[in-house]
């Protein structure tokens, strides 16, 4: 099945002098082993922004319903409290009796709760049990847990209506979703569904059920008060839900951006974009997008409002298979790092800007350079252009330097990779055990795409100290650490130097002009590089 876009009425709630675009409320667990430390961690949830709490009665060491911590709990919550006592047959932690299970549940209708959770396999007898006991301001959620996988969309549209007809307020699904795509089917479930549903797809292939689900029309989500401390897979934070997804801002045409990997979940990319979206007053979302198959992943999220992706390994070159259209340096390069979906007619059109930003940084840092004329032209232009390694990283600036005018040559640790190369871009071919004795001219360009000298190896560097003094700039691709030995020497040896973060800053003022259309705020992220790397 494919996504489409299911128009939904936002809340319009100014918050903070923000518009409010969603009513999907964000629901803290509160898991604790004593009822003084919920009431503390329900003070904090608060704190952080969440809208309602999940009382798990299940989690409390000795808890006793005929006492008063029920009572204690529901009075004493600063919000509006939801009771789920999930016993271990549901994937919860009680184990006893479940007359008394469901007495409990009973009880916490009778002291007010705002909202209880019973599980399907017993909704029909506890909802004639409390029939006439019901006070209308509490709702009812019908819950269905399934740990195993994530069903048909068909299956899943029979349960809610099984669930709906158990007589449920509000209807719950979890899923545990074994593929990115297995959210698809819950956005599906949520968009179309005429009654109330909190939609999830467990797991770290799941999270993006968990943030869309303000998109898509959720009754809920669910966000932890601290990371680690989840009470099922792949809970984001409150904190990351509202600071780094925006949540309140998505609404049913926020566009979706994310980062294609796997692995994904290091990336700091969701942190710069979203920031950026959100400086601009731009209207989308930025994911880490965990993907198995980029075919798959495509094919099923085709919607318009999915509309761009940043690529990483091990899927640059899965990416530009799957394009409509693949800008000409990409196709050389033979990987793209970035993918726009074309409002006009839908292709996916592929750029890579590895290159881009990485000859843009070295621009930068030649028209640096005192003395310098500026010109029409790129600063490369003409000059001797030597890249280490032959690369993702090194085909990528080899394509760039020699479109931007400059002669390339090309070292690797071995030769032929540095001939095929050569060859492509029309440059001269050497090894890195060449690279020493080189130096036909004076005042050539460097630049390193080899892992050498990066952590833990930072005592290594590819080419001799006394060889940089040939040199006029020295780039490495390199940015932990941000100053390599390289850097260092190529300093003391009177060169200028360009740091591998200045590629990833200038990646992304192209990938957020691509994604969004306006002019990159680029002092805007830079700061928020420099805070999160």
């Amino acid at each position: 099945m494919t996504i489409d876009i299911i128009p939904l009425e936002a809340s319009n709630l100014e918050i903070g002098g923000n518009v409010r675009r969603n009513p999907t409320l964000i629901c803290a667990p509160v898991m604790a082993d004593s009822v003084d430390e919920m009431l503390v961690q329900i003070l904090k949830a608060k704190a952080q922004g969440a809208d309602l709490v999940e009382l798990r009665l299940d989690y409390l060491k000795r808890f006793s319903p005929d006492q008063e911590d029920l009572e204690v709990l529901i009075k004493r919550s600063s919000l509006p409290t939801l009771v789920t006592f999930r016993p271990t047959w549901e994937g919860g932690q009680y184990g006893g009796d479940e007359h008394l299970r469901l007495a409990t549940l009973r009880r916490a209708i009778e002291l007010g709760a705002s909202y209880i959770d019973v599980e399907l396999k017993v909704a029909d007898d506890f909802l004639k049990s409390i029939d006439g006991v019901k006070h209308e301001n509490v709702k009812v959620i019908v819950s269905s847990h399934n740990y195993e996988n994530t069903p048909s969309s068909e299956e899943l549209g029979n349960l809610v209506v099984r669930i709906q007809a158990a007589g449920a307020d509000i209807v719950k699904i979890a899923t545990t979703a074994l593929d990115i795509t297995d959210s698809a089917r819950i956005f599906h479930v949520l968009a179309h569904s005429q009654v109330p549903v909190i939609g999830i797809a467990m797991g770290e292939k799941g999270l993006i059920s968990r943030i869309l689900s303000a998109k898509f029309g959720g009754f809920l989500t669910f966000g932890v008060i601290e990371a680690g401390a989840v009470s099922a897979p792949g809970q984001p934070t409150i904190k990351d839900l509202l600071e780094l997804y925006n949540f309140r801002q998505i609404g049913p045409d926020t566009k979706v951006h994310g980062v294609i990997g796997n692995p994904i979940g290091h990336s700091k990319s969701p942190h710069l974009y979203n920031a950026a979206f959100k400086s601009v007053g731009f209207n989308g979302i930025y994911l880490p997008l965990l993907v198995d198959s980029v075919a798959k992943f495509l094919k099923t999220y085709s919607s318009p409002d999915f509309v761009g992706y940043s690529y990483t390994i091990p899927h640059k070159v899965a990416g530009l298979q799957c394009c409509d259209e693949v800008d000409p340096i990409a196709q050389e390069i033979g990987a793209i790092s970035c993918m726009i979906r074309r409002p006009s007619d839908g292709k996916l059109l592929g750029y890579n800007v590895d290159y881009l930003g990485a000859i843009a940084a070295i621009e930068e840092g030649l028209r640096g350079l005192s003395g310098l004329i500026p010109t029409a032209g790129s600063p490369l232009a003409g000059k001797l252009f030597v890249v280490m390694g032959a690369g993702g990283a090194g085909k990528a600036l080899a394509f760039g330097g020699k479109e931007k005018g400059a002669r390339v040559v090309v070292a690797n640790r071995t030769l032929d990779k540095a001939k095929a190369l050569a060859s492509k871009v029309g440059g001269e071919a050497l090894t890195l055990d060449e690279l020493g004795d080189f130096h036909p001219e004076k005042g050539m360009i460097l630049a390193n795409t080899t892992s050498v000298g990066m952590k833990p190896g930072i005592d290594q560097t590819p080419i001799p100290k006394d060889s940089l003094k040939h040199y006029s700039l020295v780039f490495d691709a390199i940015y932990t650490p941000k100053l390599t030995r390289l850097l260092r020497e190529a300093q003391e040896s009177g060169a200028a130097v360009v740091y591998g973060t200045e590629m990833f800053i200038n990646q992304a003022f192209v990938q957020f002009e691509k994604f969004t259309g306006l002019p990159a705020p680029k002092e805007f992220i830079r700061e928020v590089l420099a805070r999160n790397t």
